[in-house]
């Protein structure tokens, strides 16, 4: 029996590409309010970069930069460790690649790639905090068994072993990524990395801890540390496009339809913002989570432990926090 020609397999590829996508439409991070109107067709850009694996039969790899390390600010955050929080993000990140496997023989892969060092002097985390979380990170990975489908790369992959973190950052912003002046300009006249300046200013206002200025002064500051964030952050993005050109883009942000990266929601939260590492969980009595900051969560439930530090809060009764602690296997 002859074999089919390329052209023929064209129409399967295409059906395919849609049927992966359609899996990842549910989880769209965004600000736009018509997500009901949201078809695969919506999506070129991540059809293209889907079926590039899928004309291969290759397994699919997503890059996702995120999983930097956790807020500083402790009204936010239990620790610079990752909790339950970041854990149900690796578990719903290994979930989607096995939904993909189930309409996909190849299935996929996600590659997290860890952003804290890239911009960790400017959000005030030291090195060895982020290296901690990192490595919490993987742990995380290899014993929920979740390693045959995720995966991690961060700065220490970069560069080499002989320079400085603070050298690998310097080489990164100075190659890649756009100058301050082209960003200006760019948060002027395009309303999605207006959102996300806006985002990120409001984010490092809440993340300052112990200052001694004026308010106002606080928002210049945290106005000037937002450009230097996104700049770092594009330059990041970058260098993962360059090691890994052909990867379907993921996002922890919001995108709008027609961006060359696909927002993704990781969990429930009601600001589209919100991630594991800026807030801790909440188990509400009818089995939901729900991310949140920390002096919230504290009213409306009390510290459950896993492997002797707080994992999340467990939701009490009256809807109130109970100030106890309780150490039990997180679900």
């Amino acid at each position: 029996m002859s074999q089919p020609t390329s052209a023929a397999l064209l129409p399967e590829v295409e059906r395919v590409s849609h049927a992966i996508l359609a899996l990842l439409l549910p989880h769209r991070r965004t600000v736009e309010t018509d997500t009901h109107l949201d078809t695969t067709h919506h999506f070129p850009e991540q059809l293209r970069q889907i079926a590039a694996f899928v004309r291969n039969g290759q397994p699919v790899i997503f890059s996702l930069p995120g999983f930097p390390c956790k807020s500083p600010n402790t009204e936010k955050v239990f620790s610079h460790l990752p909790d339950h929080g970041e854990r149900l993000a690796l578990r719903f990140l290994h979930s989607l690649c096995l939904r993909i496997e189930e309409v996909y023989a190849p299935g996929a892969k996600i590659l997290v790639c860890s952003d804290g060092h890239i911009f960790g002097d400017v959000i005030g985390v030291p090195d060895e905090h982020i290296d901690a979380y990192g490595d919490e990170l993987r742990e995380m990975i290899r014993t929920e068994g979740l390693g045959d489908h995720l995966d991690t790369f961060d700065l220490r992959d970069v560069y080499g072993p002989d320079l400085s973190y603070d050298e690998k950052r310097k080489t990164a912003a100075e190659n890649l990524g756009p100058s301050l002046e082209e960003l200006r300009a760019e948060v002027r006249v395009n309303d999605s990395t207006l959102r996300m300046y806006r985002g990120i200013t409001r984010f490092l206002v809440e993340d300052t801890a112990d200052w001694e200025g004026t308010r106002s002064a606080l928002q210049r500051e945290c106005r000037r540390r937002a450009y230097e964030v996104i700049l770092r952050s594009r330059a990041w993005g970058e260098l993962i496009a360059e090691a890994y050109p052909g990867n379907v883009r993921l996002s922890i942000h919001p995108q709008n339809r027609g961006e060359v990266k696909f927002g993704i929601r990781l969990l429930g939260a009601a600001d589209a913002w919100t991630t594991p590492w800026h807030s801790v969980l909440l188990h509400r009595p009818d089995g939901s989570w729900e991310l949140m900051h920390r002096r919230e969560a504290e009213k409306l439930g009390r510290v459950v432990h896993q492997d002797g530090r707080p994992s999340h809060y467990e939701a009490v009764g009256d809807g109130r926090g109970s100030g106890e602690e309780s150490e039990a296997a997180a679900a």
